[in-house]
Parts: structure tokens; sequence; C-alpha cells
């Protein structure tokens, strides 16, 4: 397919009125409507925009490409928009946009399209051809353009040269696999054909692994160079000199990483630690690098809950029957409540800690790290030492089996392939299981009891200022470190039989999206027009219990919004401890109301009560704040 088929007439704007980045996709956007090309614009701008916040899509040399691959892209096509001005566009090399190609492929997007796309981010890497573009007058000069750059590529790829000496390999990947993968693979190409290196380069992108580097491409490489921004197979290149890199730099530095890949400077890969840990590493870098006891501690935490949720909401639902419904020895008996209950109960929350650990363990030592973890996970469950032994057992298991791996380094290559199979996870369960039996879970569980004694013997006072920084804590960050410590504590209360800490833990976590939609309706002059469109969104994801509703408000005025969400989620957090409410269900929000302290109306009220009370406060804030606004989308 020539990309004269995704690019037309009708998908180009050769004098962009926008003056911001906000402006340029929300015209190239339009255009693209007005073209036919989309079904559900506003899903087509959330996928651009949740591109642009894993990494600016404005490359540098003048050239955005804003991209994404969704279902609300009825047929594939490319935006050409050009600004003499320039645009901010957040560029890696901090200079304004003028040209600006918009992606919009479909969710099954055929390959010829994706070849197309990989097409059009190799030509943009020519400056001579970034110029013509720069000056076409008209919509035919620009695809006489295209249609030229194409017939070149066929005639230089019929003649090319392969008597290159210096042998190099290369693996591009970036997290939507639609424009940087190539970019960066036709950068490499193109500097290594002026260096005279016989470069070969493997594309992760969204239509598959192509031109896979083979067992003899990699044994006979001098070196090797890894530019991605996901998770690439780099086991196969262990022994090997390799350099790994984001994409970005491959497409702005590569020249310097062929050449410091040709003189073998670069470390032999050993696969001591996984390359997507060094990526989350590299990128928490850029925004306040987190530990990697988080890091681990949340692999655990995002896998488990599916079944906290999950199971949590069955166990809710089997209460609207009665509050001892699911007792076969109870009046109340109703066997649909039972099945309930024992699915929700009995087998998803069965599953919580041995699954926190074992993939604790895994984001620690990789795959061979899950069955010890999963086993150590097991035992803290099934032998009192609860959430705290899971954590234990994940962190135990994971470094564990990196021992085991440096330990079993040694050994013939010939037993390479037993290591996975029999070494890890028989020599991994063994001292994960003989040190949670023997040294673990008796501490834990004393620890565990007096805790629970502790936090049942708390006073009035004692409990409404843990109310207070616990609803805290789940509007500091909004879904970050700090809500998720909140979150989790929640969650071992729960599983400790304790049920008053997480119920104020979920009014804060709703409080502050519901605070910012009220504010929205209530000061509408605070606001601008999109502002006023997220906050009806902003309902539903506060009484679904998702803080993260919150964040587009933050970051667009922190000084105001955190302040604000902090002291309504604070308040409302309190105020359920002073009301005493108890909540079986750790996740839902609204939609579990009916489990608050065993279906009890005047708890539900009250709990109501909390959230509403801590919503109005942190509205009147924002709106008292926050100084009114143009009224301009």
């Amino acid at each position: 397919m020539k990309i004269t088929e995704l690019l037309t007439k009708e998908t180009m704007i050769l004098n962009l009125a926008s003056t911001s980045k906000g402006d340029v996709i929300e015209e190239l956007t339009d255009k693209l409507d007005r073209a036919g090309h989309l079904n559900d614009v506003k899903g087509f701008k959330e996928a651009i925009h949740k591109r642009e916040k894993e990494s600016t899509t404005g490359i540098g040399e003048g050239i955005a490409i804003p991209h994404a691959k969704t279902s609300a892209v009825k047929r594939p096509a490319i935006v050409f928009g050009r600004s003499d001005k320039g645009i901010n566009y957040d560029s890696l090399d901090g200079q304004p946009a003028h040209l600006f190609f918009m992606i919009a492929a479909t969710e099954g997007a055929n390959q010829t399209h994706l070849e197309a796309l990989s097409r059009l981010s190799s030509f943009l890497m020519d400056n001579e051809f970034r110029n013509v573009l720069i000056n076409a007058t008209s919509t035919d000069e620009v695809l006489s353009a295209f249609d030229a750059k194409e017939e070149e590529q066929e005639e230089e790829k019929a003649s090319e040269d392969t008597t290159h000496t210096t042998k190099l390999l290369a693996v591009t990947a970036c997290p939507t696999g639609i424009a940087h993968t190539y970019m960066a693979a036709d950068a490499l190409k193109s500097k290594a054909a002026e260096l005279g290196y016989s470069l070969k380069v493997e594309t992760n992108g969204s239509g598959g692994v192509k031109n896979k580097l083979t067992d003899h491409d990699i044994q006979e490489a001098d070196g090797v160079i890894v530019a991605a921004d996901t998770k690439v197979e780099m086991e196969r290149f262990k022994g090997k000199k390799v350099i790994e890199v984001p994409v970005a730099e491959a497409i702005r530095k590569p020249e310097e990483l062929l050449k410091r890949s040709a003189n073998g400077e670069a470390e032999i890969y050993s696969n001591t630690s996984s390359y997507e840990d060094e990526i989350n590493e590299k990128k928490n870098e850029r925004k306040g690098k987190q530990p990697a006891f988080y890091k681990h501690l949340m692999n655990g935490v995002s896998n488990m809950l599916p079944l906290v949720v999950g199971g949590g909401i069955l166990i809710a639902l089997s209460f609207i029957f009665g509050i001892n419904a699911a007792d076969p020895d109870h009046p109340s008996y109703n066997a649909f409540a039972e099945a309930l209950s024992t699915i929700g109960g009995g087998n998803a929350f069965a599953l919580m800690i041995p699954v926190l650990a074992g993939f604790i363990a895994m984001s620690i030592a990789d795959r061979p790290g899950l069955a010890p973890g999963l086993v150590g996970g097991l035992m803290a469950s099934t032998n009192g030492a609860g959430f705290l032994g899971g954590l234990i057992a994940g962190f135990l298991a994971g470094y564990a089996v990196l021992l085991l791996k440096r330990v079993f380094s040694g050994l013939p290559q010939s037993l390479e392939g037993i290591k996975p199979v029999l070494l890890y996870p028989l020599f991994g369960i063994f001292i994960t299981g003989m040190i949670m039996m023997y040294v673990v879970i008796e501490p834990v569980q004393a620890m565990n009891t007096g805790l629970e004694n502790w936090l049942g013997g708390l006073g009035t006072t004692n409990k409404l200022l843990l109310g207070l920084i616990l609803g805290g804590m789940m509007a500091v960050d909004m879904g970050g470190p700090i809500n998720k410590a909140a979150f989790t504590f929640g969650i071992a209360m729960i599983d400790a039989g304790n049920l008053t800490y997480h119920a104020a833990i979920m009014a804060g976590g709703m409080t502050p999206p519901l605070g910012l939609a009220l504010a929205t309706t209530i000061f509408k002059k605070r606001f601008n027009k999109t502002e006023r469109e997220a906050g009806k969104v902003a309902y539903v994801m506060g009484a679904s219990f998702i803080t993260e509703g919150a964040i587009p408000f933050a970051a667009a005025d922190p000084a105001r919004v955190i302040p604000s969400i902090i002291v309504g989620s604070s308040v409302a957090g309190a105020l359920t401890m002073l009301f005493n409410i108890g909540l079986p269900a750790p996740h839902g929000g609204a939609f579990v109301m009916w489990s608050v302290n065993n279906i009890s109306v005047q708890h539900i009220l009250l709990y109501l009560l909390a959230i509403v009370i801590g919503t109005i406060v942190t509205a009147l804030m924002v709106g008292l704040l926050k100084k009114s606004k143009p009224q301009v989308a």
C-alpha cells in the first residue's frame, strides 16, 4: 500500500490555525473526522492523549507524529498539518514543530497499512524531503513528493550494498509500535549505510516482530543496539556486547550509538535483571525515581487487584440476602448467597495472598520466581501470617531465586535447559518454604495479633486521627505510591477482619473526583469547557472509587487542587471512623454500599453523609481558591 492511499487531499491542512499542542491535536482530529475516518471522535482523542502521556511524539527536527491504534478509527488514515510559525509540541529537542502527521490506525490494522506507516517514518528522517514538504504550495505537490520518494526507496532497495564488514544488530520497539519503532529503525539503517556498517534491524511494532534476528545473526554480530521503551526478548543476547537505550535515542543519536557499538563500547549482557525493570527505572528517573521495593510491591498488588475487586464485590452481593444468608445453619440461609460468598471469599480471596507473593517474586526474579512466591504466599495465608506474611514471602522467594541464578551460573551450558524447569523451582520452593515455616510464620502471627489488638484498643480520638491520615493519603498522589500504600493497608485490615479502616480509605478515595466534579457544576466560571466536560466523567469515576479521575484537574492546577482534595478526603476518612463504619468490600465505591456494616441502613446513610461532606469541603475549597477562566474550550 502506498502512503498516498492513506494521505489524501481531504486529510491535509497546509496552514494550521493552532497555536498550542492541544489545539493541534484538536484541529487534526476534526479534519480526520470530517473526512469520515472516525466512528468515535472522543475515544480517538483520548487514545492520542494517552500516547502523548507515555512520551511525547514530537521527535525533533520540526516533526511531530501523534498516533493511535484504536477501535475509534473507522478507516486508517494519515492527516498532514503544517505550521510556518511553528508550535511548541514538547519536542525532544525543545524546538517548535512545523510538520505534523497524525496517524490513525484501526484496532485490527493489517500489515500493508502498518508497512506504509513505517515508510512514512523513514521518509521524514530525510532533510531534503522535509524541505520539500515545508516549501510545497499545494496538496498536489505534497502527494507528488511522497510518490517520488516511494519510487526512490524502491530503487535504493534494489541496489542495496551488502559488502560491509562490521556487522551490527539492532532491535527497536515503542509502546504503541506505530511510529517511533520504525523511525528509530530507519535512522539507524540510514546512518549505518553512511558509515559503512552492515546492520540488521528487528522491529517490534504493532504488527508483530519483523525482520527477526536469527541465532546465526546474533552469533556473527560485533555488537547489538536495543532501542526500546517496552520489554523485548533479551535472553538471546547473553554474552554479546549490548547497548540499551530508550527508542528516542536511536532517532536522535544514531551515529553515536552505531560508533559505540562498532567500537565495542558496551557492556556484555548477562541477564542478571529484566530489561523491563531497567525501562521502568529510566521512566521513573524522569518522574522522580521510585524505589525497586515499591515497583515489586505494585506488581504484586496490581495482579492481586482483580481477585480483590471481583471477590470483594461477590461477598458484598451475598449480604443483600441477609447478614447470615450464606450460613447453612441460619434461618435466613439462601443457597445463592452461599454460592456468592464461597466463590468470592472462599476462592477469590483465598488466592489473594498467594498471587500477591507470586507476582512480587516474579517482578524480582522473572518467571522462575513465580512458583516459590505462590507457595510462600499460600503458606502465609493458611498459617495465620496473613497479608504481611505474604509480602515477606514474595520478597523472600524473589531474592532466593536471584541467589540461585548466581549459584547455578557456573553449570555447563548443556544443563541450561533444566534450570527453569527443575533447579529453580525445586530449590526456590524448598528455601522459601523452609524459611517461611521455621523463621517467618510464627513471629508474623504474633505481630498480626498484636496489631489487631492495638487497633481494636484505639480510642475514638486516635481512630479519628488515623481516619484523617488514611483518607488524606488517598488524595495526595491519586493512585501513586502514597495512595497505594493506604489502599494496601486497608486490604490487609480486611484480611485480618478489621473493616473500619478500609471504609475510611474508600471514602477518602472517592472524594477527590466527586469534589472536583461538584466544583465544576457549582463554580462553572472557574473551569473552561473541557474541564467542565471532564467533571461529568469525574462523577462516575468518583462513585466507582477511581481516585485517578482527579488527576487531570490536579495536573492543570496542582497548587489549588491538591490541598483541596487532601482536606476533603481527610474529613471523609475521619467521619467514617467517627461513625464506626465497617466495609468488607475492598473496591466498588457506591456499587458496594449495601455491604456497609452488613447492610445496616443507618450505617449506609452515615457513610454517604461522610462522603458527601468530604465532597462539599473539596468543592468549596476549589471554588474559593481558583480564579475564573475565559470560557473557551
